[in-house]
């Protein structure tokens, strides 16, 4: 049995030894180096670049803005269509390119080349009830926009019980510890990418098609990857940048994006403004659930966040509607950033709940408890499994929260308050389809399998090293696993929780299927190779319709220092229902990380807008801030033994997002119950905390 168990990971010493190579850690004969220039002004057009200065500058070979650049094919990403046209949608668009012998030599030369600019009024905050609001045909990925059921309006107004509130989020932005960085490389056979990307495999079609390239012309490989939090979900503009750079110069060119510039090129998540309308009976089930979202996207490719659908799934109630708005601003294009709309959205649901049973009188477990539903509230169909009762009597068990003082502001340790929170959280279980191959070397003595997953850090190569020696009956020093290159069969992108259900699905599909094979061969001979392949398309396609969710609960104790505002995280704990854990050492690293950014969110992390120049302030790690280990001083990961064999083959849930949902909520929740004041507008800052305790 190799699953379930600590396996340390496979890649661990080519890491710590400097081995495994990143994006640009990759050699290629007669590299060059590009540094991007990007717009200072937020809306207009370019009237005139000057490149001279910096054509003239040592060892720089080409500079290339959208006079000289090649042309590009429509795609649906309108954001990869770089340097085709004078407009201006936001500050920091990508307006030029400059590739130099040395990066030193691009940067230098970088900062030389002059653009002028017809600047026009621009609109960058997010406000309540702003005049752009409009509602998307769709929300993200594919979920309708809005949702109705029953009469909300009549059962919240009968309702015994009210809570009627709005709750703000700030912009956030990814910052993968390896930033945005690309090598590409033409030869005859058309341009490889060595990528920091989360799907190689996935990546490979749009880049080809804004090229005008036929898909087999194209390789992506993702080799290892440092981190992506859903911002390497797709490929990003200087992806092409650097493929345009190669291809004018004839040369491979290394473009890396700078952490400045991820602030502006690379995703980020939407800000937010959340009505949330609650209403119940005395006993606090509610009969009414209104969820109503605003949020941004640009002028250049619509990106409507999903943020109310999380409470589509969470508590049992009749009348119901749920609903999204968004403004197209002039603004960076958001995107994915880990557990896009169920992070947002859940912290405005878990913040009302816990504000609904504060004032029904009920405890906040018992009153999730209370409104657990038995199907899916709005689909109608069963659960594969749904443990969030078990996953909050655990958490309450483990935290003890039954010996809580419920009344607000009633603890007090010199100048510190003490209060306690909690919150639920979920996320889909998603499985996509993937094709694996494995295949037997050596006379069996040697496995290798291959699929184009990409491991961006969370141990998904160790996962399916596992998942392949258990299911071929060998010890996992027996298997090599092959990921992160588009020439490796087909698979999905490393986002929305789907990998390991949607890879491990493949990969046990193939090594079951070169089993059978060696099994009735007897075992391959000498130096023969046995080889199998499996697509997990039509196993997917014959699954019942059910509601496929992953489950869990936080709980905080936190202190507040009602001098400076200052807030500290005593103990952080999560329970998780996730069905099958395949590792519980990269398990908990990932709840861990999970639970940390739903901390930073709720009390650090915030994109200040500048809304002079429209950029964002603060756009590096010294002034945008998270958390570092004194932060946390406690923080634990459990979860529930949870066998869901309907949910996917492998009958695993994915885990990579979970840990960030509802800890956020459970924060905000603390804090109320330390002070008696609630803060509805993320991050819970100093000068907020003093301005709400008076």
């Amino acid at each position: 049995m190799s699953t379930g168990l600590p396996l340390p990971r496979v890649e661990a010493r080519a890491k710590v030894t400097g081995a495994a190579r990143y994006a640009v850690e990759h050699s290629a004969d007669g590299v060059a180096y590009g540094w991007i220039v990007t717009s200072t002004v937020a809306r207009g057009r370019i009237e005139a670049i000057d490149t001279a200065a910096a054509l003239a500058a040592p060892e720089v070979v080409a500079v290339i803005t959208h006079e000289n650049a090649p042309r590009l094919q429509p795609v649906d990403d309108h954001e990869l269509r770089v340097l085709q046209a004078p407009e201006v949608s936001y500050r920091g668009q990508i307006v030029g390119v400059v590739v130099a012998e040395s990066l030193e030599s691009a940067r230098e030369a970088a900062a030389l080349v002059r653009v002028d600019y017809a600047a026009e009024g621009h609109d960058v905050l997010l406000v309540r009830d702003h005049p752009k609001l409009y509602r998307p045909e769709k929300v993200n990925p594919n979920y309708p926009t809005d949702t109705s059921f029953g009469d909300f309006d009549g059962a919240f107004a009968a309702a015994e019980v009210r809570v009627d509130v709005t709750y703000t989020t700030p912009a956030f932005h990814n910052n993968p510890m390896e930033p945005h960085a690309t090598l590409a490389v033409w030869d005859e056979d058309g341009l490889t990418l060595y990528e920091s990307s989360q799907g190689a495999p996935t990546a490979r079609a749009p880049v080809a098609k804004v090229l005008g390239l036929a898909d087999e012309r194209v390789r992506v490989v993702a080799e290892h990857v440092g981190g992506g939090f859903g911002s390497k979900g797709t490929p990003r503009p200087h992806a092409v940048l650097a493929a345009v750079a190669a291809q004018v110069t004839g040369r491979p060119v290394k473009l890396a994006v700078t952490r400045q510039q991820m602030f502006q090129i690379t995703g980020y998540r939407t800000p937010t403004v959340q009505r949330m309308r609650l209403g119940a009976d005395a006993d606090g089930r509610l009969v009414a659930i209104g969820h109503d979202v605003q949020e941004q996207t640009s002028t250049v490719r619509e990106f409507a966040e999903q943020t109310a659908t999380p409470t589509r799934v969470m508590y049992a109630g009749a009348n119901r509607r749920t609903t999204h708005l968004v403004a197209a601003l002039d603004v960076p294009t958001p995107s994915w950033m880990r557990a896009p709309g169920e992070c947002p959205g859940m912290y405005a649901l878990e913040s009302a709940m816990d504000e609904l049973a504060v004032a029904a009188g009920i405890d906040p477990v018992a009153l999730r408890v209370r409104n657990d539903p038995e199907v899916d509230p709005e689909e109608g169909v069963p659960f594969s499994s749904r443990n969030l009762v078990a996953c909050l009597r655990e958490g309450a068990a483990r935290f003890g929260w039954d010996a809580r003082d419920p009344r607000p502001s009633t603890r007090r340790e010199g100048r510190w308050l003490v209060g306690s929170g909690v919150a639920s959280s979920t996320y889909p279980a998603r499985c996509r389809p993937a094709q694996a191959f494995a295949r037997a070397e050596a006379g069996g003595r040697h496995f290798v399998v291959g699929i184009g997953a990409t491991d961006i850090g969370t141990g998904a190569r160790t996962v399916l090293t596992q998942v392949a020696a258990e299911t071929l009956g060998v010890e996992p020093g027996q298997v090599t696993m092959m990921v992160g290159d588009s020439a490796l069969p087909h698979a999905p992108v490393a986002g929305g929780s789907a990998g390991t259900a949607s890879w491990g699905s493949a990969v046990q599909g193939a090594c079951r299927a070169l089993r059978a094979q060696l099994d009735a061969s007897g075992g391959p001979s000498g130096t023969d190779t046995v080889e199998a392949t499996y697509d997990t398309t039509e196993d997917l396609e014959r699954q019942k319709e059910l509601s496929r969710h992953a489950f869990g609960a936080q709980f905080v104790t936190l202190r507040v220092d009602v001098d400076s505002g200052e807030i500290r995280v005593d103990r952080l704990l999560g329970v998780f229902a996730a069905g099958r854990i395949l590792n519980p050492r990269t398990a908990r690293s990932q709840f861990i990380g999970g639970m940390t950014m739903g901390m930073a969110m709720a009390l650090m992390e915030e994109s200040v807008v500048d809304l002079e120049f429209g950029d964002y302030l603060n756009h590096d790690l010294a002034q945008y801030h998270v958390p570092v280990n004194a932060d946390i001083p406690s923080i634990e990961a459990h979860w529930i033994d949870e066998e869901d064999p309907d949910v996917n083959p492998l009958g695993v849930k994915g885990i990579g997002e979970i840990g960030i949902v509802g800890t956020a909520a459970a924060v905000g929740n603390a804090f109320f119950h330390a002070t008696g004041v609630r803060i509805r507008d993320l991050p819970l800052r100093p000068d907020r905390v003093l301005g709400a305790l008076g």
